[in-house]
């Protein structure tokens, strides 16, 4: 950059007026003319102190003057002065110019094009402040405010100050185009020859990276790294090197590996694939397969291959990810919505089928009560309420399964449940089985409903039974668990801490890995027409899903099957003892004295209701949601006594919402709630 001392180019003495009265371009004519030499003196003594410059007292002290009497006649004299090449320095503005702009228009619109001309304000009145000046105008170190009237002194300080500062300006602003265009330059020529450098770099970084290619180098990364690789013969036939990893993952000697005599492919459609697109020279990626171990364990693995040259001979490098614990946890993880949207399912359906159910049932039972019954009509009904009620008892399953049943959970002792559930296990299973219990001591009671850990262990048993057809062993344990992180990684459903854990075995024929998948599923069954539901497992699943437990099976073809159920401990140490309801004390009230309100959104669930209930004497309002049952307590408040309704209901208003409602308006109403689950 060049070091010159800087010097001050010609001085624009140009100065614009625009002001709408006359007088003022002629008083400002006077000031800032030739005429007052002496004040021209004190003004060059001011300058040489405010800017370091000797005084010149040859220099004649005078402006070039020019007028505008609007502010879009100053614009356009602007334009022109610039076009010329021959600007203005400074600019004194008058502040209200009517009819057209006025001063801070003015200005805005000049210093959109213009934006160095000097700016000074003159105005008499107050008509803006300086905030109001700044935020309309913008920018203001270009900018003064003359008061009128003016002071002659000012007026010239102002128009020497403001010219030396736009020549300034003008100077600095040469002097940095000048330092950017040597910036700019010398980056050009300072990347240039770093591209130069990094060329050169890179040239020597190649050289050095080819001879550090040696054996012992690429050796050693190959066998430290924790990814399984092989290093293949084209042929197929043994290796020319493994590393550790891969002997690792199949579980074998070097040796073996390298003389062939290890079959790593689970079957040959992998192998002649591989072959097939590296003979292709394409690079094989993320190819899905089966390896064998040398235990015969199969793995899941997904293949990376590409050609490699290694002294003038073809080999394939083949690059293996152990993917196994990830696909046993996204097929788990589909098993598990599975089950949750069959049980969804489950759900609804054991919903509407209890209401259908409570109707037949109903009006089965109404019309046994018949003294003067056909006797065919009643064993006809009969066949019909049999039926129902096993209809019935599938649907509670479903509920089970869903995990939408009415549970009673409280502390109690596996053990003891497990002995008396045996009790008549004994009975049930037959001679031909024998039964072996091996029950921890000391165990800690578990937090759980007594009916459904007996529903557990009775459907496993049985489970058991069926599996044994010629007879065998059936084993029941209890044992105290403390289930870490290893236990939850290979079970994403096992919570941590301690849980008592209840085995069930059998040495019956066992199951293959496709019939595991599928025996929590409802209705599923191996066994012949007639012969089960296939709801006994889906009711285990469900009952220990709404316990916080969880289930595990290990069983393979011809070995039997073990199932582990899992159930979280009570934090209550005390085993509770069942509570006896208190009998209800019996009012004799005529019911036909008694008004009952039944709401139920179930057309023929209410209809049927509603009759038996008015059968017995009863009077009956009912209602087929909550909004029309509002209306009628409107109605019949007084005469009320009871509220009969369904738990959940349409029109946004449910059953306990209604509850709530008429008890505010009503504390001694009774209040009974139905639910299909």
């Amino acid at each position: 950059m060049s070091t010159t001392p800087l010097h001050l180019q010609p001085e624009n003495h140009r100065i614009l007026i625009i002001d709408d009265n006359p007088s003022i371009h002629d008083d400002f004519r006077k000031i800032l003319g030739p005429a007052d030499a002496t004040l021209a003196k004190e003004l060059d003594a001011e300058e040489a102190a405010l800017f370091g410059d000797k005084a010149d007292a040859s220099r004649p002290w005078s402006f070039q003057i020019e007028s505008a009497f609007q502010g879009e006649e100053g614009l356009e004299k602007v334009r022109a002065a610039v076009a010329k090449g021959e600007p203005y320095a400074v600019a004194f503005v008058d502040v209200r110019m009517p009819p057209g702009w006025d001063g801070i228009e003015t200005i805005t619109r000049i210093w959109k094009e213009f934006a160095d001309l000097q700016i000074v304000i003159c105005t008499a009145y107050s008509d803006y402040s300086w905030d109001e000046i700044a935020k309309s105008v913008g920018s203001t170190d270009q900018m003064l405010v003359l008061k009128k009237p003016f002071d002659n002194v000012e007026v010239l300080q102002m128009a020497h100050a403001l010219t030396k500062k736009w020549q300034l300006t003008q100077i600095a602003r040469r002097q940095m185009e000048e330092l950017d265009g040597l910036v700019n330059q010398r980056t050009v020529e300072l990347r240039a020859a770093n591209a130069r450098l990094t060329g050169e770099v890179a040239e020597r970084a190649a050289a050095e990276s080819a001879l550090r290619r040696s054996e012992e180098r690429f050796s050693k990364a190959f066998h430290s790294s924790p990814v399984p690789m092989i290093i293949q013969r084209p042929d197929g036939k043994g290796c020319l090197d493994a590393n550790i990893s891969f002997l690792e993952l199949i579980d074998t000697e070097r040796d073996a590996v390298l003389n062939g005599d290890t079959r790593v492919w689970a079957d040959d459609a992998t192998a002649d694939a591989l072959r097939e697109k590296l003979a292709a020279r394409n690079v094989v990626r993320n190819l899905a397969a089966t390896i064998r171990t040398a235990r015969g364990e199969t793995r899941e693995v997904l293949i990376s291959a590409e050609n490699l040259e290694l002294g003038n001979a073809p080999y394939y490098l083949v690059i293996l990810q152990d993917i196994t614990d990830r696909v046993r946890l996204e097929n788990e993880l589909r098993q598990a919505q599975k089950m949750e949207a069959v049980g969804r399912l489950a759900a609804g359906v054991a919903h509407d089928f209890n209401n259908i159910l409570t109707v037949i049932l109903g009006n089965t039972a109404m019309q046994l009560r018949n003294p003067h019954l056909d006797e065919k009509l009643s064993a006809s009904l009969q066949q019909v309420e049999r039926a129902a009620e096993r209809a019935t008892a599938l649907t509670r399953q479903l509920l089970a399964y869903s995990r939408k049943q009415m549970i009673q959970r409280r502390a109690l002792s596996l053990n003891d449940v497990v002995e008396q559930t045996v009790a008549m296990l004994r009975r049930i299973i037959g001679e031909h089985i024998a039964l072996d219990m091996r029950l921890a001591s000391d165990l800690p009671p578990i937090f759980a409903d007594p009916s459904s850990v007996d529903q557990v262990i009775m459907n496993l048993a049985l489970n058991a039974r069926d599996a044994m057809i010629d007879g065998g062993k059936l084993t029941l344990a209890t044992v105290l668990v403390e289930i870490d992180e290893a236990a939850r990684e290979r079970n994403p459903e096992a919570q941590p801490g301690p849980h008592i854990c209840l085995a069930v075995k059998d040495t019956g024929n066992g199951m293959d890995a496709a019939t595991i998948a599928r025996i929590f599923e409802p209705f599923f069954t191996t066994k012949a027409p007639g012969k089960g539901t296939g709801m006994g497992l889906a009711t285990v699943y469900g009952v220990l899903k709404q316990h916080g437990g969880w289930i595990e099976v290990e069983s393979a073809p011809r070995r039997g099957t073990t199932v582990r159920v899992f159930f979280p401990l009570s934090s209550d140490d005390l085993l509770a003892e069942a509570a006896k309801p208190e009998e209800p004390v019996a009012e004799n009230v005529a019911s036909s004295a008694i008004t009952i309100l039944v709401v139920e959104d179930e057309e023929m669930l209410r209809e049927f209701v509603s009759d038996a209930l008015t059968a017995v004497g009863y009077r009956v309002l009912s209602a087929a949601n909550g909004r029309a049952a509002l209306k009628i307590w409107a109605e019949h408040r007084n005469e009320i006594d009871l509220l009969l309704t369904d738990v959940v209901m349409p029109e946004s208003i449910s059953g306990r919402e209604l509850a709530q409602t008429l008890l505010e308006d009503k504390p001694d109403l009774k209040v009974i709630f139905t639910s299909g689950y």
